[in-house]
């Protein structure tokens, strides 16, 4: 082997690289294993992409073309299809549209060799059409690493043992045609409670994880001891929408307990996913209305939590994980 193979080589020991153009390809079928998320050797994998925002809402941006141009520009690995389900033109009303446009952000993760969050998008209980919905995802994409199915986003006043129950019904639905993606799990309160949810897990299912969310001007370190707390219980934690601002998504950039928050998940080895692809009047939305339904975005297109957004991701794709070692005498 040449000198010029041999470095690149040494360097790949002890780490694993989630920032390649074909983290699926790397990286394989994913699993939980403890709180990490490994790849197929075992390795730890971190993930790090963009939310779009409610699909209802900003669907111009669900194309192929934005999730190709998120991984070139802002060199994700994981993408998240934020599928509304009660509001206006959402998937109670409109259940055709709606897959359709999560169809073509989910096939264009795929084409991309990237990750994929199929998110059921709202903060009620309604489980007869969230089922019926992941039975068809799970038909449709069940054998495709690159699919995570997210089967509640937020819930808001239900208690842990309603979401508990409620996810029970939903795992039972996808193993039975899925046995081995990725599923994440919401706690109460917005994702926030997730203490509870380590005082009472989750019982008899594999290759599940439990969603964190933080918005960082508003949930500081009490969020951030909650997380540890879980941790230390043994609870997988996923960030599956996190950002910068207060938690209405609006108001100012706190930089500071933003970077605080990704230096816990970095340190902890945990996921994260920024919200949103969308260009509503709002700090959370990352683009302005100029910016093109299809990418090649210019950095005149993006608002200031773009720019963050796009600076963390790419500082942070370029970085490797190290490999857990274990202690030798």
């Amino acid at each position: 082997m040449s000198l010029k193979k041999i470095i690149p080589a040494l360097l790949l020991v002890g780490s694993s690289y989630v920032a390649s153009g074909q983290a699926v390809k790397e990286h394989g079928a994913l699993r939980v294993e403890g709180t990490q998320l490994v790849n197929k050797a075992g390795q730890p994998v971190v993930l790090r992409g963009m939310s779009f925002g409610w699909h209802n809402f900003w669907p111009r941006f669900y194309t192929p073309e934005t999730v190709s141009w998120l991984k070139k520009d802002w060199k994700i690995n994981v993408v998240r299809a934020a599928m509304g389900i009660e509001p206006n033109n959402g998937y109670k009303q409109k259940p055709e549209w709606s897959k359709e446009k999560v169809r073509a952000v989910v096939n264009g993760a795929i084409k991309e060799n990237i990750y994929v969050i199929i998110d059921w998008h709202s903060h009620n209980i309604n489980l007869p059409e969230a089922k019926a919905f992941f039975t068809e995802m799970a038909q449709t994409y069940g054998k495709n690493p690159h699919v995570i199915y997210e089967i509640f986003n937020e819930p808001d006043e239900e208690t842990w043992p309603e979401v508990k129950a409620y996810s029970e019904e939903l795992i039972k639905t996808i193993r039975a045609i899925d046995p081995d993606n990725i599923i994440l799990v919401g706690t109460p309160h917005w994702d926030q409670d997730v203490h509870l949810a380590a005082d009472d897990p989750l019982q008899g299912v594999t290759n599940v994880m439990y969603t964190l969310h933080f918005y960082a001007a508003t949930h500081k370190q009490e969020l951030r001891n909650r997380g540890d707390y879980a941790l230390s219980k043994g609870l997988p934690l996923f960030i599956s929408e996190s950002a910068g601002m207060e938690a209405t998504g609006d108001g100012p950039l706190n930089e500071e307990e933003w970077q605080k928050w990704i230096d816990w998940a970095e340190k902890n080895k945990i996921s994260w996913v920024t919200w949103s692809v969308s260009d509503k009047n709002e700090t959370c939305s990352v683009l302005l209305p100029s910016a093109s339904s299809t990418g090649q975005w210019k950095n005149s297109d993006l608002k200031p939590s773009g720019i963050k957004s796009r600076e963390l991701i790419r500082k942070y794709a370029s970085q490797p994980i190290k490999k857990n070692q274990s202690k030798r005498k």
